[in-house]
């Protein structure tokens, strides 16, 4: 009977058609599985289950004794990402939804304290005071961010990731987005939460992208696609706000990274605070400029009368997945990230990519190791054996693509049919965007809890800052209102006076 049920349950959840009823069949099956029992061990090899439980009680005792600044002290000391490998993605494997009990009780707790400390009123805790000890231990803690591969038209499989993360208030707010990636982050980034929602109706976005130049512009030397119709597409979805604009308006961190055309240039991450005043739109259109496809690109900026002009003139740049897929250590600097969610669509990278942490390192790994450390090694070689130029610059791209790193802390892929690899550059239909977006969310629903709780505590810390920073605005506000009331009286007065003949 037990085996039967387990079966039916596996079909309901294959054929869950919205989160929470996968959710409920997940929850079920880790009943019927024996998960459950797992869960409510706390002891585990994989974990400091110790070290948490002591962390935990301390942390409850000092909030239910108000004792706020011994506990402001032990949390800038004792929270760190990854405190006692709970990130260890083994933890998030033996269940289908969620991990241990201790570990979900410590972060819990430790997010009600950041709240308690923020929004509690302490006659020795100053809000001075609290926005320092948020931007330090904040800071110490580090944040997330979101970062999409490249994969031509597969790319689209983004969009459904993007929208089961928003649905459930797990979007980070740094984005980055390399070739088809980086169209989908810059319309996200370029979008608000009231304007986001309409990006996934398959009908309301502009994604013809591709259209194939005659054979006879192939033959004199003309890349396969007009660049023209990208140009269009990513006029009609992103506009012509700089990096820095859309920050502005939208509080959210697009990073597009691209790749140099020619030598003696190096891979950049384009954002409001490497190139504030360059256009997203052209950004990204060199970021999907793939060499032979789409032709080299050069980017554009506005100027200090807000016009638009050339940036950096006499250099073209093309695809960002060539030399910088995903920009981890970029983003680490420029942002204080130190946790990474990965949605990877490239067809080199997705077949050596597996899902099942609980599976022992078998063929299918050993596989993707061997090809990995083989084609190292011939590129290797032949940098020794061949010229700087010409065939020895295809080598180098190539070693660009082979050392990079391509998964994440987190990483969200699909399954990838051969239909799909042969449609790569063909424009997705709006049935093809709705079937991307489907796929996508449904690649998502397994991860959206482990996500929530490796993102919870730096998600506390942001939102706290943005409420005390909030509330240090309306009480300015508050404070200004009685001068502002007397300030005209003051004006017309002085201005009388000074009409008045002497």
């Amino acid at each position: 009977m037990s085996k039967k049920l387990i079966a039916n349950r596996l079909k309901d959840l294959a054929a869950a058609a919205e989160y929470k009823v996968w959710r409920e069949v997940a929850l079920e099956l880790d009943r019927l599985e024996g998960a459950d029992a797992w869960k409510q061990d706390e002891t585990s090899d994989d974990y400091d289950y110790l070290l948490i439980r002591e962390r935990l009680m301390l942390m409850r005792e000092l909030r239910r004794k108000g004792n706020v600044r011994e506990l402001s002290f032990h949390l800038a000391e004792g929270l760190h990402g990854n405190l006692a490998n709970t990130s260890n993605p083994v933890l998030y494997g033996y269940a289908r939804a969620g991990t241990k009990r201790l570990i979900e009780e410590y972060v819990d707790e430790a997010a009600r304290c950041l709240d308690y400390i923020c929004v509690g009123d302490f006659p020795d805790f100053s809000d001075d005071e609290k926005v320092l000890f948020f931007k330090r231990t904040g800071a110490s803690f580090g944040r997330s961010a979101l970062l999409l591969s490249g994969g031509a038209t597969l790319g689209m499989f983004h969009l459904g990731v993007i929208k089961a993360l928003w649905q459930h208030n797990l979007l980070p707010r740094v984005i980055s987005g390399s070739s088809a990636g980086s169209i989908i982050a810059a319309m996200t980034c370029t979008r608000d939460d009231t304007q986001l929602p309409a990006m996934f109706d398959p009908g309301s976005i502009n994604l013809a992208a591709f259209q194939r130049v005659s054979f006879v512009k192939v033959f004199k030397g003309s890349t396969l696609m007009d660049s023209g119709y990208l140009a269009a597409c990513l006029n009609a979805n992103i506009g012509d706000e700089s990096f820095l604009q859309a920050f502005e308006r939208t509080r959210r961190i697009l990073g597009v990274t691209v790749s140099p055309a020619e030598m003696h240039q190096q891979p950049r991450l384009l954002n409001y605070l490497t190139a504030p005043h360059v256009l997203i739109k052209k950004a990204v259109q060199a970021s999907c400029a793939i060499p032979g496809v789409f032709e080299p690109v050069m980017l554009e900026a506005h100027d200090f009368n807000g016009g638009t002009v050339p940036y950096m003139r006499s250099k073209l740049w093309v695809d960002g997945t060539l030399a910088n897929d995903l920009p981890l250590l970029r983003l680490a600097r420029l942002h204080n990230v130190n946790h990474y969610i990965v949605s990877q669509t490239n067809p080199h990278v997705v077949p050596f990519l597996q899902d099942n942490v609980r599976r022992s390192r078998g063929l299918h790994t050993l596989a993707g190791d061997l090809v990995k450390v083989a084609g190292r090694d011939v590129v290797k070689v032949a940098r020794e054996h061949l010229s700087p130029y010409t065939a020895g610059r295809v080598v180098d791209k190539l070693n660009d693509i082979l050392q990079q790193r391509y998964s994440g802390d987190v990483t969200v892929f699909p399954q990838q049919s051969p239909r799909d690899l042969m449609r790569m550059l063909a424009n997705p239909s709006a049935t093809d965007i709705a079937n991307y977006i489907r796929d996508g969310e449904r690649a998502t629903w397994p991860k959206l809890d482990r996500i929530r709780m490796q993102t919870r505590i730096s998600r506390a810390f942001e939102d706290c800052l943005q409420w005390l920073k909030t509330r240090a605005e309306e009480r300015q506000l508050r404070a200004l209102k009685p001068r502002l009331r007397a300030a005209p009286r003051t004006k017309l007065a002085t201005g009388a006076a000074g009409l008045t003949p002497g």
